[in-house]
């Protein structure tokens, strides 16, 4: 399910490129690309949940937390972001990439991915989708996209 995002991503949303309004062409495209059927709707049906989570205004994510607030980590949640993916979404609260509602943003996406195997660079994709559909996070979204695109291998302190 990861490729296919990330295909999409890539070819359409990041690129320029017009994106096939209708569902149908866009299965049949990833068909000929070489996605199997399933894992495609599971992909279109995940990304509709992500546009769903910018279009309600009674989203469970906009909260007036304490700057000094701390998240606490389901059991599940921890099973899938091991401690360098929760490290790296707290280093990119604290340089202001993510906020509070951003980050639980992309938690809930990352629990509905339907995959079982997760790393830090399947996190750096999902973050820069939330953002590049989050509605006033263009900052955010470049810092991220340099992050991604322009970082040297390494741990970034």
């Amino acid at each position: 399910m990861m490729d296919i995002l990330m295909y999409l991503f890539e070819t359409y949303i990041h690129s320029d490129v017009e994106l096939l309004v209708d569902q149908d062409e866009l299965s049949e495209e990833l068909l000929r690309a070489g996605f199997h059927q399933e894992d495609i709707y599971k992909a279109l049906t995940w990304l509709e949940k992500l546009a769903a989570l910018q279009e309600t205004e009674d989203t469970p994510y906009m909260n007036n937390s304490a700057v000094t607030s701390i998240r606490v980590y389901t059991s599940q949640e921890m099973a899938r972001l091991d401690t360098v993916c929760r490290g790296f979404l707290i280093y990119l609260e604290q340089i202001h990439v993510l906020s509070a509602d951003t980050r639980e943003m992309v938690i809930d996406r990352v629990m509905e991915l339907d995959t079982a195997e997760f790393v830090l660079d399947d996190l750096k994709w999902i973050i820069l989708m939330v953002l590049f559909n989050a509605p006033g996070n263009e900052s955010a979204y470049s810092q991220m996209e340099e992050l991604l695109y322009g970082a040297e291998d390494g741990y970034i302190h």
